[in-house]
């Protein structure tokens, strides 16, 4: 019974996250200097088909009835239409969103996998030289803009080394030879048994996914040592020593072991960060992505597509916490 009651309440937070996502949007939607009539028809429509329009579009009715209408049609996975591509937004979502997961999930695999043994060094470390440097490069990993590093790597390493591939996701002689299943590049190419297009497409992921990861980094890095430093000050870890188990088995094996929860949020929190933080980084490299498409329906103006693609982001942020819930239940006996 209190799991069922357990279920029920996340159930309802979740609908009301949504619910508060939907207003959200919905009155930036109205709030912005916008018109969404002219965008459609254009500067030059006249007034019988301004007003047709805007009775088509639901803009002639209260501001309650809109959101309402607003709402049913977006549980029915109707988003509008793209004044830019003129295809449904949710359309246009589902095509270029892959590029951007693709993006965001190497980012994320290398910053977790750095990010954790840094805070972790730093901590055992701290106030000596190691700690410094870690503490030093995670400063500079937030502080330096993304767009700035990233014209930087493309001029060092494509430009001038001839290191890496250019912008894109893979060259234009491989662009739609591999068809689409998953809408990964690197799984297509796999699945199609195209290594060529496989590795190609691995080279073009190396320098935005090395950008976006160095901010992943610094961010795991710091939370990391912070946790890190908190625990090895607790006296289970004084007892472990005192029992003569090795600083190597006291440092991984036990604090490390019960940070799990918390920099399981951490990670969550970056990837989705990743997700939705990543349109300077798409926008440098042009890499085909959620982050380009919204950049370019904000300058064209289309206001369907710029909060179609925030609603997601949206979404994408309470999916993930909803399973770090989850996996709060599965890895801490103590939540269940």
């Amino acid at each position: 019974m209190p799991t069922l009651k357990r279920g029920l309440a996340l159930l309802v937070t979740v609908a009301v996250t949504l619910l508060g996502l939907l207003l959200v949007t919905f009155l930036i939607g109205r709030v912005v200097p916008i018109d969404p009539v002219l965008s459609a028809l254009g500067d030059r429509a006249n007034a019988e088909s301004y007003a047709q329009m805007r009775a088509q579009l639901g803009l002639d009715l209260p501001l309650w009835q809109q959101f309402l209408r607003y709402v049913g049609d977006v549980l029915q996975g109707d988003l509008g239409t793209s004044v830019l591509t003129s295809r449904p937004v949710l359309e246009d979502v589902l095509r270029v969103f892959p590029a951007t997961l693709e993006l965001a999930t190497v980012a994320a695999i290398v910053g977790a996998v750095l990010g954790i043994p840094a805070g972790v060094f730093a901590a055992v470390n701290r106030g000596r030289w190691p700690d410094h440097a870690i503490r030093l490069l995670g400063l500079l990993g937030h502080s330096v803009p993304v767009f700035w590093l990233g014209l930087m790597a493309l001029l060092l390493f494509y430009a001038k080394l001839d290191w890496a591939p250019g912008p894109g996701r893979v060259d234009i002689f491989y662009e739609g030879m591999v068809d689409q299943v998953t809408g990964l590049v690197t799984v297509d190419a796999l699945l199609a048994g195209e290594t060529d297009i496989f590795w190609n497409a691995v080279g073009h992921l190396v320098l935005p996914s090395a950008i976006l990861g160095l901010y992943c980094v610094a961010y795991i890095a710091r939370m990391t040592r912070g946790f890190m430093l908190d625990q090895l000050r607790q006296e289970y870890i004084t007892t472990a020593r005192v029992k003569g188990l090795s600083e190597t088995r006291v440092v991984w094996g036990h604090a490390l072991r019960n940070i799990t929860v918390p920099l399981i949020t951490v990670i969550a929190l970056s990837y989705a960060s990743l997700l939705e933080g990543s349109v300077l980084t798409e926008t440098v490299f042009a890499w085909p992505g959620l982050g380009l498409y919204i950049t370019n329906s904000l300058l064209s103006a289309d206001m369907n597509a710029v909060l179609g693609g925030t609603l997601v982001v949206g979404a994408v942020f309470i999916a993930l916490n909803l399973l770090c819930d989850l996996l709060y239940r599965l890895l801490d006996p103590r939540a269940r």
